[in-house]
């Protein structure tokens, strides 16, 4: 049976949770029992932790987003925005899928999603924390137990990895307090089936993102294709759909306030445990900055495609996944300015710190050191960042890591830099394959021309030592275009297993630019693994009296997501952003037509306007509101990486799909407040209505199983 395979004995006594807070590893889920049955969910509690039985055998990760299987012949619906890559890559200005939307009406109709279109099937996760700290010694320098712990760590992926058909990772959880050892079949072979059209998956856009209400339709179809035997394989004709050996009921039942709900997905980053400073670190300085430099390179990206349809159709995607990180960004600043957390957490700090100094055997100096090492990850911080600014090239970050792997190359497999061994070959093609869809040279200089200007006036805090002298003059950027062949796909995937002596003669003039400042980006990221190596030994230890605090006060003791499964509850429940006004729990399809303006983001298709003024709502029509429900609101714990995530109801059936948070609830990575703490969810009744009366996706609806509510 496959399922979580140790229990560490650091959270055996974790305390029921408080509200809906939580993001938790499956094998978690016993001990909240009495929880779950309080808001109504009926599944044992034994069964949610157990990855072999349904539901949590339907859930995959894209890697990036979440989704799940609806039929036993791979079908996985996730996000409309998750497929948007897939979705962009088979565009051009004659078949603009992205605009019109794309219905296979056979299998031989589905369209390749691309090699960064993935499929992962999790079907063990082990605790290997003492394996992965073996021989690890506290007189350790940061880098030796950092590069110590790398190593045990390959080889257990290496172990893993016999079986060529899976990918596995290990993970640390609490900040290196544990680690985990998951496998998961890593699907190859991934088609586009169904993707409803731009102004019906993205209805509001990015005016929209991170509000409420909602009124987008954000979902699409792929499907996962294996060989004829079975087994994951490289795409292929010949290929089979993958046969699920589950997936999710989909029920048009709905549910109402109060009801309860599951989620299960891969969250992707999370900060509770971080400590005051460096809240005010992301508060004051990296926030800022960050939304600053995503706003000057949209700016730039968007004049430099302004004249060309094609040109703004490559860059679609990169201008999507901007735009989205710089909405967070900018409700994170925000949501700092109107609650003070780093307040919270001072307070929440010393208690700690009192009721740290009183216990027995305390290091008395690992707050100090903490507090230091802190000090030093932000000074470092800083440069990372100054770094990321004067290399925004695509063609020199394609430059970059293909030196490095023939760096890396050169020594045994077993003793590469992780992200540079045999296994990681397909993912770096991938990458490379990436710049097909979105790479135009006259807009990509545009861009590194500007982030060098932007560069050359940051603070000198942020400039990385030894760089600047190695960065071409701004006047002299259009003559390393021209001098260069990276910008040709077939010119790039062949510097993919060359020697560095290749590298050293070529006369392209980014692969000469990776080749100078390659010293100064090694010496960057060995400055990193010694402060992280000192991290890695300091943390967990805090971590781990972090945690006996916090169960002492019967207070809920999870990891930070790490984009690993995880599972959350709550309920459907409206919330209250500031006094006098209450939003939600749900919005309908005549909001469309209050918003509608006929102009982008707000141009709803007409077929769909058609049918809501014909009132065809057939059997989708809620009982309470009279019409058909769009999206609606829960008090489920969720963040990046949910999008796609299955929302279930009680009986673990799917009811919707995640795909945002309230603006209010950005800054719940920090810090959960139950009481404005929102997602946003898709329900599922309006996407079958769209397949049903909009888009006429029979086949698709045929294939799934649907339970119809009872008349």
């Amino acid at each position: 049976m496959l399922k979580y395979l140790v229990i560490p004995a650091a959270l055996l006594c974790a305390t029921s949770a408080h509200a809906d807070e939580g993001q938790w590893q499956p094998y978690q889920l016993p001990q909240l029992k009495s929880e779950l049955k309080r808001i109504g969910i009926a599944i044992p509690a034994e069964k949610l932790a157990d990855l072999s039985k349904h539901p949590m055998s339907a859930i995959v990760s894209l890697g990036g987003c979440s989704a799940s299987f609806v039929s036993d012949a791979g079908l996985v619906v996730t996000n409309h925005h998750c497929a948007y890559g897939a979705i962009q890559r088979n565009s051009t200005p004659e078949h603009n899928y992205i605009a019109n939307g794309y219905l296979a009406k056979t299998r031989a109709d589905e369209l390749p999603g691309g090699p960064n279109t993935l499929v992962y099937v999790t079907d063990k996760v082990e605790n290997v924390t003492g394996r992965v700290l073996k021989d690890i010694t506290p007189s350790m320098s940061g880098k030796a137990r950092s590069e110590a712990v790398d190593k045990n760590i390959k080889a257990l992926i290496a172990e893993c990895e016999s079986d060529k058909f899976y990918r596995c990772s290990v993970p640390a959880f609490h900040r290196g307090l544990e680690y985990y050892r998951i496998r998961q079949m890593m699907i190859r072979d991934v088609r586009l089936v169904y993707a409803p059209a731009n102004s019906l998956g993205d209805f509001g856009g990015d005016i929209d993102n991170y509000e409420w209400p909602r009124h987008v339709g954000d979902y699409s179809f792929l499907r996962a294709y294996v060989g004829k035997d079975g087994r994951p394989a490289e795409p292929s004709p010949d290929n089979v759909p993958y046969k699920s050996k589950d997936f999710l009921v989909v029920s048009a039942a709905g549910l109402k306030n109060g009801d309860p709900v599951l989620l299960a997905g891969y969250p992707g980053r999370t900060s509770r445990y971080k400590l005051p400073s460096e809240i005010r670190y992301a508060r004051d300085a990296a926030y800022p900055a960050k939304a600053a430099e995503i706003q000057s390179d949209l700016d730039v990206i968007a004049a430099s495609t302004e004249k060309s349809e094609a040109n703004a159709v490559r860059y679609a995607s990169v201008v999507k996944g901007l735009n989205n990180v710089m909405k967070k960004t900018r409700g994170l600043i925000d949501g700092f300015a109107r609650k003070d957390i780093a307040a919270i957490k001072d307070v929440q700090d010393a208690e700690f710190r009192a009721w740290y100094a009183k216990q027995p055997n305390s290091d008395k100096k690992l707050l100090a050191e903490l507090d230091a090492l802190i000090a030093a990850d932000i000074a470092l911080s800083d440069e990372e960042f100054g770094y990321s600014v004067a290399t925004t090239s695509d063609l020199l970050k394609a430059a970059a890591p293909l030196y490095r792997l023939a760096q890396e190359s050169a020594k045994p497999d077993a003793e590469r830099e992780l992200g540079f061994q045999q296994r990681d070959l397909p993912f770096i093609k991938a990458r490379l394959n990436r710049l097909e869809q979105s790479y135009v040279g006259s807009v990509d200089q545009a861009r590194f021309v500007a982030a060098l200007q932007r560069y050359a006036r940051l603070p000198k805090s942020m400039h990385v030592t030894g760089l600047d002298a190695l960065l071409p003059p701004v006047d002299a950027v259009p003559a390393l275009y021209a001098q260069s062949q990276l910008g040709d796909t077939a010119t790039r995937l062949s510097w993919v297993g060359k020697d560095t002596a290749a590298f050293g003669a070529s006369n392209d003039a980014f692969i000469k630019l990776a080749v100078k400042t390659d010293d100064v980006s090694q010496s960057l990221k060995d400055r990193r693994k010694e402060l992280d190596g000192n991290l890695e030994r300091v943390i967990p230890q805090y971590m781990a009296a972090v945690i006996a605090w916090k169960k002492s006060q019967g207070k809920p003791v999870y990891p930070d997501a790490n984009s690993t499964l995880r599972v959350t509850y709550g309920t459907v429940s409206p919330y209250s952003p500031k006094d006098g006004i209450t939003k939600g729990p749900f919005t309908t399809i005549e909001g469309i037509v209050e918003k509608n303006t006929g102009k982008a983001p707000f141009d709803a298709p007409q077929n769909l306007l058609d049918a809501i003024k014909a009132k065809r709502y057939g059997q989708f029509k809620d009982p309470v509101l009279g019409t058909v429900p769009v999206d609606f609101l829960t008090s489920a714990d969720t963040t990046g990486g949910n999008s796609g995530s299955a929302v279930m109801n009680k009986n673990g059936e799917l009811i919707g799909l995640n795909f945002d948070s309230t603006y209010e609830s950005i800054t719940k990575d920090w810090y959960f407040d139950r009481d404005i703490t929102r997602a946003i969810h898709l329900d599922i009744r309006y996407m079958l209505w769209v397949m049903s009366e909009v888009d006429h996706a029979d086949n698709v609806l045929k294939e799934m199983t649907i339970k119809y509510p009872k008349k």
